[in-house]
């Protein structure tokens, strides 16, 4: 069941679009992000930044049907704490990287919070009626 859940999650992901206006929105909101690690002196920390906020709002949208759920909020919480951790911590490189290299740790990282997301939503949901 675990690997049909995320499949479908991960098919749900490659049917998504984002529309003009949403791409224009995304990179002016990214605009200010990276000024402020250029500002600070730390601009090999702007292009992890930028896409771990991609990939957990893409998380949070494929799971979207669960906002209702405190222990989603806690979970989503939980691991943008653990992304910024892992930011400031991290040895970043300073120079280019390949937008492939940050494409494919972005997959892996997309997929295993939607795993977790998983794994916590069946430890924490009651079973339904049908299920008993």
């Amino acid at each position: 069941m675990r690997k049909m859940q995320l499949d479908s999650d991960i098919k749900a992901a490659k049917k998504m679009r984002l529309p003009w206006w949403g791409v224009l929105c995304v990179i002016i909101g990214a605009m200010p992000i990276a000024w402020l690690f250029d500002h600070l002196g730390r601009f090999d920390l702007a292009m992890p930044t930028m896409c771990s906020i991609a990939v957990l709002g893409l998380a949070i949208a494929i799971k979207w049907r669960l906002r209702r759920h405190v222990w989603f909020w806690i979970a989503v919480t939980v691991i943008a704490a653990l992304h910024i951790l892992l930011i400031l911590f991290v040895p970043w490189p300073t120079k280019w990287v390949p937008a492939a290299v940050f494409a494919g740790f972005g997959s892996v990282d997309l997929y295993g919070m939607l795993a977790i997301l998983y794994v916590v939503g069946k430890f924490l949901e009651r079973p339904t009626t049908s299920e008993r």
